[in-house]
């Protein structure tokens, strides 16, 4: 019991994992106060977009990128956008057309729109060229954004968080690019690719869906100060995972937009040359290293390695990228099936050849066995399925911190959040008594093979001795025969190069595709599209047949 005129009040449990059945009551007698950081600062759309590069660059420095992406690559191209999309660095800015310019506190005199628009990148902190200890402020002394002196119409608005969360929402000019959260990725991709760093697209959203780069739920980073509610949900909450051809699409998009200069030249010891990837993605997939000197001779050939094709260039006539990491694998792919081609006959025929010689002659270097690396990629093909599909099913896509239509439904949000929270904890507690294992630490690299490892052969050591023939001073495939991937190609104005229907292709072609596509976290038809381009450059002379007999009958059906 209480007495009536006593101050004393009962605190409420806030721990309750180790206790069943808890129900959770708190008698508070004591006056209201109102927290302070309850109003919380005037912010825009356009800083939060920022927190989040931010955070994002700061993940790539940890993951090894030089910190000159975040400082200055990085930081050019996000003011560069604020100034193209008329949000700051201009004279009129979007804001000011039904709202006067907002004063700084620190300085009422001046108006941060009369000049350069500081509050929205310099000053907002944090800044993308701060770096290093010293740098750094005190956490409990350092204000991320300057506070702004506004009405309280505009400051108490009951449909976002944000100061202008309903006219971004519904803002739509011509020729601007909108910004969103998928397009924060984009971003980061377009200062990778001019840093030249050792990441690629597939990569980057490997690593978001590791979680070591902010994405999902990427708003729980922002100060506590930034209200998020109403129309701000729609604007930075993401229920999806990042798609590596829609990402690809906003790069090309943003890079237009922003009028960006030729990027510095991809050349051959560059990280992203399609030779340096092709051995990369052969380690990966457990294929053998003689294998590479193939995959040059492909680049070489089908002219992909040429420095004006691999570099990216937006203001030329026809602004696109190369896929990189996509190629690479496509020419892999091209490889196996000029040495196998995998038409579910040659290569298990070449395997019992390969067989027998490895049985007769164990001393020596053995030979590529198609069907052994096949039974030892399938088996570590599923294994590593099962676990992504079973992460993907319990990732819990609720934010840590909750999101509410107004600052009316916080109270309950909280609330049933909290009881959330706690009866999952009471659930795994009773389920399992296990305790939960961490993220892992990022890795280029999905799978690891090594010759010290009994159940998973590795084959990089292995010879093509049993596919290759002499022919002179030059090696040639045994193989005489090729199967081209696509006859017909789609026409220029279809949305798609060519289509990809599983059913029509061999087995063994159909498991080469869905590895590499797996690796990669792309659509099999993507990269069955990217294949048949290649073989298109490869294999000129067939394709140019081709389009003359189909001349030569539509002139015959005319007559």
């Amino acid at each position: 019991m209480q007495c009536p005129t006593s101050k004393i009040r009962s605190k409420e449990v806030v721990n309750t994992g180790a206790i069943p059945n808890t129900k959770i009551q708190a008698i508070n007698r004591g006056l209201k106060r109102k927290r302070k950081l309850e109003k919380g600062w005037d912010w825009y759309v356009c800083e939060g977009f920022q927190h989040i590069l931010y955070q994002q660059a700061e993940a790539l420095k940890t993951l090894g990128v030089g910190p000159e992406l975040k400082n200055e690559v990085l930081h050019n191209f996000w003011k560069r956008y604020l100034q193209k999309s008329k949000q700051a660095y201009c004279k009129n800015p979007v804001y000011t057309s039904k709202r006067k310019a907002p004063v700084l506190e620190d300085n009422p005199s001046h108006s941060d729109w009369d000049s350069e628009p500081e509050l929205l990148s310099d000053f907002s902190c944090p800044s993308f060229v701060e770096s290093g200890a010293e740098s750094q402020p005190d956490v409990h002394t350092q204000k991320p954004f300057p506070i702004i002196k506004a009405s309280q119409s505009e400051t108490a608005s009951i449909c976002s968080g944000s100061v202008d969360g309903v006219e971004y929402s519904l803002r739509k000019e011509k020729g601007i690019v909108k910004m969103t959260v998928p397009r924060t990725l984009a971003f980061c991709c377009l200062a990778l690719l001019w840093q030249r760093e050792t990441i690629t697209l597939s990569d980057l959203l490997r690593f978001v869906e590791e979680d070591h780069i902010p994405y999902i739920n990427a708003f729980q980073h922002f100060p506590e100060e930034m209200k998020l509610y109403g129309r701000d949900k729609g604007i930075f909450a993401i229920e999806s995972w990042p798609n590596y051809e829609d990402i690809y699409k906003k790069m090309i998009e943003i890079a237009t937009f922003l009028d960006l200069p030729r990027f510095p030249d991809i050349t051959e010891d560059c990280y992203l040359h399609p030779n340096m990837l092709c051995l990369k993605y052969l380690m990966e997939v457990n294929l053998p290293d003689e294998m590479h000197n193939l995959t040059c001779q492909v680049v070489k050939m089908t002219g992909i390695g040429e420095v004006d094709f691999l570099t990216f260039d937006p203001i030329a006539k026809m602004a696109k990228t190369a896929k990189y990491d996509v190629q690479a694998v496509a020419v892999i792919v091209v490889v196996l099936k000029l040495l196998f081609l995998l038409d579910d006959n040659l290569e298990w025929s070449l395997s019992n050849i390969a067989e027998k010689y490895n049985e007769k002659n164990k001393e020596d270097k053995p030979w590529f066995d198609f069907r052994k690396w096949y039974q030892v990629m399938k088996k570590s093909l599923d294994e590593k399925k099962q676990k992504w599909e079973e992460t993907r099913a319990k990732y819990l896509w609720k934010s840590e911190k909750p999101l509410y239509h107004s600052s009316i439904d916080k109270s309950v949000v909280c609330k049933r959040r909290e009881m959330v929270v706690n009866l999952q904890k009471q659930f795994s507690t009773l389920v399992d008594s296990t305790p939960t294992i961490g993220k892992k630490s990022p890795s280029s690299f999905q799978f690891n093979w090594t010759e010290e490892d009994p159940d998973r052969t590795c084959f990089h050591g292995h010879s093509l001795q049993g596919v290759l023939t002499k022919k002179g001073q030059s090696l040639t495939t045994k193989n005489s025969l090729y199967w081209l991937s696509t006859q017909k190609f789609c026409r220029s104005y279809c949305k798609h190069v060519t289509t990809y229907e599983e059913s029509n292709f061999s087995l063994s072609y159909q498991f080469i595709i869905n590895l590499f596509s797996f690796l990669l976290r792309i659509k099999t038809s993507f990269l069955h599209e990217e294949v048949s381009l290649i073989e298109k450059r490869l294999f000129k002379t067939k394709y140019s047949k081709t389009k003359k007999k189909s001349s030569r009958s539509r002139k015959v059906r005319k007559y």
